[in-house]
């Protein structure tokens, strides 16, 4: 009987994915995760931040691995070609932004129009915005790279014009609504192309204030 439980097999173990040494139960499933998500997230910022810094055709997988840490070998094992590796980089810090954008306002819809400008405005200046910009001209010339950018860019406009929807509080049932919102979006965008030569912060304050009371107006 005794020789029957030394070699019995620990189900525990074998459904938690642990392992057993010399008796004991040890988890180093849960560690490796967390390796593993820490290098993928390495690697999407530096994705980021080299594209920002050096373009397209400057950004290969290698300087991206070399800048997060890592080599040639796990940035590929995470990311097998170099349009996902750029397009997921893209799409998480989009992500991260429109998650800290919410936490602006956590209970949501605001009386104070003119922060909600603001805080949209921001999300089209800085690295995010001048990595996208990059992303998506390399895309207007690439074809294995286009289909992956359209469809990132879809998504990202979706949930930036819904939360702009939330925080404005707009009834997009009313006519004329949907296309104001959608008009706020693409002045932040604009912006935000100008903000790429000059940092004229005494304009955009002025267009925010401008449009924050156009927003009044048109949604009250």
């Amino acid at each position: 009987m005794g020789a029957m439980n030394m070699g019995a097999v620990n189900t525990d173990a074998v459904n938690t994915g642990a392992a057993v040494t010399n008796g004991r139960v040890t988890n180093d499933r849960v560690p490796k995760q967390d390796r593993s998500r820490a290098t993928r997230q390495r690697l999407l910022e530096a994705a980021v931040a080299c594209l920002a810094e050096h373009g397209w055709a400057g950004s290969t997988v290698a300087v991206v691995a070399e800048r997060a840490g890592v080599s040639r070998g796990a940035a590929q094992h995470h990311f097998p070609t170099r349009e996902d590796l750029f397009t997921a980089a893209v799409e998480y810090v989009a992500e991260e932004r429109s998650t800290a954008l919410r936490a602006l306002f956590p209970q949501g819809e605001t009386g104070d129009r003119r922060a909600v400008v603001s805080a949209l405005v921001d999300l089209y200046t800085g690295p995010l915005f001048r990595a996208a910009l990059h992303l998506w001209v390399a895309a207007s010339n690439e074809d294995q790279l286009r289909p992956q950018v359209t469809e990132l860019e879809a998504r990202v406009g979706r949930e930036t014009h819904r939360i702009a929807v939330d925080l404005l509080g707009a009834d997009e049932s009313r006519p004329g609504v949907r296309e104001t919102v959608q008009g706020l979006l693409d002045m932040a965008r604009g912006l935000g192309l100008a903000n790429l030569l000059t940092d004229d912060r005494g304009r955009r304050e002025r267009v925010i204030a401008q449009w924050a009371a156009l927003l009044d107006e048109a949604l009250d």
